[in-house]
């Protein structure tokens, strides 16, 4: 097999930015779907099938700015660790966890706007993606930007722990079997579906954790919070196993679609940016 050749830090980003922002303006509907299933209020007063497209506007402001750092950042660290070999995959994972970490700075503040809008949390005062960040910034000031960044991450970590090393495992035994490197973007798109629709029906309890601490309202300067595994404790109590796992078809649905589109997109702009 031919050497494998590393895109550079500017090529991950560029590819990135562009897998991001494709397959988030083209899944948006079922993430809507997905959204208000989960949401405490109920998939009918959130919205139902009306307005799937509410809140498009935060994902096409910070969708390729998020996926462009998360990829040159998970690039750049599977070059950094000294971990190779038998600890690939250990590799993988901490280059992906690291990644998702500096992503979620860009990725947090859309996602509480876009959550908010397709749910229409703020009822009739924010009908657009605009408007519910001014809502954000008016009534809990920048700091309402990052509400739900821990359950982001707690649900990001797992998942892309479990995703990339999937995804690399996945690539390296079709390019043993194909006796060829790179493989192609539609031959990538198929490891990443795999991997990203496995990766997310486990981890779907912690997908519903992260929304309803995004469309939680309440101010915890003047209220007690409970704490993420209170709230986790607390919607299996009172709604059941099946509350944790709202909006786990979508989910699935959407993301292994998705990564075949994120992922495959990304190998496609990688290869053509490398002119391979």
């Amino acid at each position: 097999m031919a050497a494998q050749q590393i895109p550079t830090f500017f090529q991950s980003l560029a590819a990135g930015g562009l897998a991001g922002t494709a397959v988030d303006l083209l899944f948006f509907p079922i993430d809507t779907v997905k959204t208000r299933l989960q949401s405490a209020q109920g998939f009918s007063k959130a919205g139902g099938f009306r307005g799937i497209y509410k809140g498009v506007g935060s994902v096409v402001v910070g969708s390729a700015p998020g996926a462009a750092v998360f990829f040159s950042t998970y690039e750049s660290m599977k070059q950094t660790l000294p971990l190779h070999g038998q600890l690939a995959p250990v590799n993988h994972m901490m280059s992906a966890s690291i990644a998702e970490v500096a992503a979620c700075l860009i990725r947090v503040p859309t996602e509480v706007i876009k959550t908010r809008t397709q749910t229409s949390t703020y009822g009739p005062l924010a009908s657009s993606s605009f408007s519910a960040a001014r809502l954000v910034l008016q009534n809990e000031g920048w700091r309402g930007f990052y509400r739900g960044f821990l359950s982001t991450i707690m649900r990001e970590i797992p998942f892309t722990s479990l995703q990339f090393p999937f995804y690399e495992l996945l690539k390296l035994r079709l390019s043993h079997h194909l006796e060829r490197k790179p493989l192609y973007a539609h031959e990538a798109a198929i490891c990443g579906s795999i991997a990203g629709g496995t990766a997310a029906a486990i981890t779907t309890p912690l997908d519903v954790l992260k929304t309803r601490v995004m469309l939680d309202l309440r101010d915890p300067s003047k209220q007690q919070i409970p704490s993420l595994l209170s709230r986790l404790r607390q919607i299996y109590v009172a709604e059941g196993m099946s509350a944790l796992f709202a909006g786990v078809v979508p989910r699935t649905l959407w993301i292994s679609a998705g990564g075949a589109v994120f992922l495959g997109a990304y190998e496609w702009a990688v290869h053509g940016l490398m002119g391979i």
